[in-house]
């Protein structure tokens, strides 16, 4: 199948190149969302879900035509799909990213919605650890696994979800009603990914305890998908994520994911980050085995 051959170069790319320097899709879909909210703004579930579906037509129709435009080229069209695919990808961006906050403590603030001006070192290891995880999800795994099934059609309509969800899926007084649409769909495009990540995380980390165990947790998390990843690297660690956070200056008491140590050092930011080059080898090897058979 082409998507397979698609997704494993793009894999490669990201691998290799990371982030290229030009104006990423999602930028552009983030500016979609800002003028539809800047023009049509309303206190109303329609009018969010009205925002959700037009960009999620607008970015699929798009898609959909280049990708059958691209394909329709051989070889190099391939290779160009698969670059453009590889900017849904965030692996490398990811993993730099979380690793710079050992060294750059206050870099977590660009990570995490939390409150960050006053967490100790403790906080901001869990902190990191905690976005490590759920993003393996988003980040990597789930537009990865779309691309893979759906081609650059399910990648980037999967980003359109995810990123609506970043930008008006929060539940405050501004966005509890507009951005509702936004957070389910994002809910159902994640329920299948998220449970993969938690898999690869307790296998890779070889934890049979997280196999057995995350389940119990992770449907402990308000969010029907984020739990799961959390807690599978919590479990996998043998520390406790989660807890009393502030968002917004106001303490949210969320449950412990996991039932290990609550101190959390720099040294487990760093086996947390070990999982990458056990994830890429996984990936690759998978993904290669699809073309190949498929």
């Amino acid at each position: 199948m082409v998507y397979l051959e698609i997704a494993l170069i793009a894999y490669v790319i990201d691998l290799i190149f990371g982030e290229f320097k030009i104006t990423h899709p999602v930028v552009l879909m983030g500016n979609y969302i800002k003028w539809f909210e800047s023009k049509f703004y309303k206190d109303s579930v329609f009018v969010g879900a009205t925002l959700a579906l037009s960009l999620v037509l607008i970015v699929g129709v798009v898609s959909y035509i280049l990708e059958n435009i691209l394909l329709s080229l051989g070889s190099f069209g391939v290779l160009a799909a698969a670059g453009l695919g590889s900017m849904a990808i965030a692996n490398n961006m990811l993993y730099e990213s979380v690793k710079r906050v050992i060294n750059h403590p206050q870099e977590i603030r660009f990570l995490v919605s939390r409150d960050t001006d006053n967490l100790t070192q403790s906080e901001i290891n869990r902190a990191a650890i905690e976005t490590y995880a759920e993003n393996l999800s988003d980040g990597v795994i789930a537009p990865l696994f779309y691309l893979a099934v759906f081609g650059l059609t399910g990648a980037f309509v999967y980003k359109a979800i995810n990123t609506l969800d970043s930008m008006v899926g929060y539940q405050n007084s501004r966005y509890t009603n507009f951005g509702k649409f936004s957070a389910k769909l994002d809910d159902v495009a994640n329920l299948l990914p998220s449970r993969i990540t938690a898999i690869l995380i307790s296998l890779l980390l070889m934890s049979k305890r997280a196999i057995l165990k995350l389940w119990k947790f992770g449907k402990l998390h308000k969010s029907p998908n984020a739990g799961y990843p959390i807690s599978a690297m919590a479990l996998a660690l043998g520390i406790k994520l989660g807890g009393a956070t502030s968002y917004f200056g106001q303490i949210v008491n969320k449950p412990y994911f996991g039932d290990g140590r609550e101190e959390i050092k720099r040294e487990d930011i760093y086996r947390a980050l070990k999982i990458k080059k056990r994830l890429d080898i996984f990936i690759i090897v998978t993904l290669s085995l699809g073309v190949l058979f498929c």
